[in-house]
Parts: structure tokens; sequence; C-alpha cells
């Protein structure tokens, strides 16, 4: 495989762009499964992809800092005289929607959930200027829209953010201006699915071509509501367990498989 490093490397594989010399050899990196066939068949169909943004393309929050600005989210909240429930497990994850669903829910349409949101947009804001890439992520949306699928960025976070992460990786030419995120309407974030249909309208994608990329439940329910296909991204056995209760037949634990069989369907269409 031949590897050409960015210019504002990151060391890891995702740091490389494919290009059109990379080595036939996606055959030996899918399980002769039944989950590799449906996998293959899946990227086959696709012409345009849905990607969520923490998670699939980059970390937005590590998970140390995460956890930090959920407790700084309560701290607002209590100096207000206000809370949001949560469970150990939210907090402990860092679940910073969490929080904002949790004040739309009690606090729909006030002064206060717009305030809420500002500040958690300048957050997510700030840590999109370091937010360290999801391995094998920036090949793969290179890759894909070298081939002439058409990609967008479906998210619960700030629109704002998700823009200004992938323009500094150098990726946000194959996006946009298809990035999609949360709008005042809180009550519309995932898993309702309208960040999604408002990313199918924009790039005049057909559902049964169109397949979302993410990494939670919420994600897999805004794509079945939407009628597209979910490819669910579980990097650890937690992630993956909530996600296939969460109702994803297909999970990955590692995005490479996917980009060696984008790799390969390219270099089978110029052959």
């Amino acid at each position: 495989m031949v590897r050409r490093p960015l210019a504002d490397d990151q060391h890891g594989p995702d740091t490389f762009v494919v290009t059109s010399e990379v080595a036939m050899d996606t055959g030996q990196a899918e399980p002769a499964t039944g989950s590799g066939r449906r996998l293959r068949e899946l990227i086959a169909r696709t012409e345009c992809v849905l990607f969520d943004f923490d998670g699939p393309i980059c970390r937005l929050f590590p998970p140390s800092r995460a956890r930090e600005v959920v407790e700084r989210q309560l701290h607002w909240l209590e100096n207000r005289g206000l809370e949001a429930p949560l469970t150990s497990e939210e907090i402990a994850e860092g679940d910073t929607m969490a929080v904002l669903g949790a004040v739309d829910t009690r606090y729909r349409g006030s002064d206060l959930a717009v305030e809420f949101e500002a500040w958690l947009t300048r957050e997510e804001m700030a840590a999109a200027r370091s937010a360290y890439p999801t391995e094998w992520a920036d090949p793969l949306i290179r890759t894909w829209h070298a081939t002439g699928c058409r990609l967008a960025i479906v998210t619960n976070n700030s629109p704002a953010a998700a823009a200004r992460y992938v323009e500094n990786r150098g990726i946000g030419y194959c996006f946009a201006p298809h990035v999609y995120g949360r709008t005042h309407d809180l009550d519309r974030l995932k898993p309702d699915p309208d960040s999604l249909m408002r990313g199918l309208e924009g790039l005049g994608a057909d559902p049964a071509a169109t397949l979302m990329i993410g990494d939670s439940a919420s994600d897999c329910q805004a794509a079945y509501a939407a009628g597209v296909s979910f490819l669910g991204y579980g990097p650890r056995a937690d992630k993956e367990t909530r996600l296939r209760k969460g109702g994803a037949e297909l999970v990955v634990r590692s995005l490479e498989p996917v980009l060696r069989l984008v790799v390969g369907r390219g270099a089978a269409e110029r052959a």
C-alpha cells in the first residue's frame, strides 16, 4: 500500500492518503463470514454516505475532557438552581448530548435552553481545534470522495464545530457544503432523523443507495427512520454491545476494512 502523509501529520494511519497505486490486497482484509459478505454488498451499492461526526470522524472531546465538560455543564445548571438528571453511566461516559437532551426536555423553548446550547457550541468550537482523528477516517473519507461517492456530515454537534474540524484536517472539500448539525430546535436531535433528512435532500440522495456510519443507538434509530442503511462503528466491546442492542445489524471495530472495500470497489470500477 502506498501512503502519503498529510501536511498536518498526526502520527497514525489516519494521516495517510490512499492513492491510486494502492495494492489490490483487499480480499485479505475482509473475513469470509456472513457479516463480511453483507458489508461488501453494502459498500457495493452505496452512492452516498452520511457520517456522524463525533466518533466516526474524530473524538471531539477525549474521555477525560468529555467528563470535565459534563461536570461543567452540571455546574452551570447548579449555579442557576437547576438540574439535569443523568445516569451514572452518562456522567462516566462524558455524554454532553445527554445533558443537552435533558435540558431540552425539562426547559424546552426557554431562554435558558438557548443559552445552554450556545455555551456548549462554544465548547465544541474550541475542542474542534485539537480534536484527534478517528483511526482510518481521513483516508476513508478521501478515498470515498475520490471514487465519486457523495458525502455529508449529520451530527448532534454544532455544524460550525464539525465544519471547523474537517477544514483544519484538510478534508472539508470532501463534504462542503453538506454539514448538517443541530439547530435551536433541540427536539430534532437524533434519534429524530431531521439532520439525515436534510443531508439526503442536500445531496439529492436516494435513501436506498445511502449509508449512514454512526457510533450510537440514536444514530441507528435515526438512520432507519430516514430509510437509509446503517453501519455501526464500535471500537470497544461496550460500544458494539450498545449498538447491537440499539438495532445495528452490522458493526465494525475499525474503519480499515471499510476503507479496503472502498479501495477495491474503486479499482474494480476503473478496470
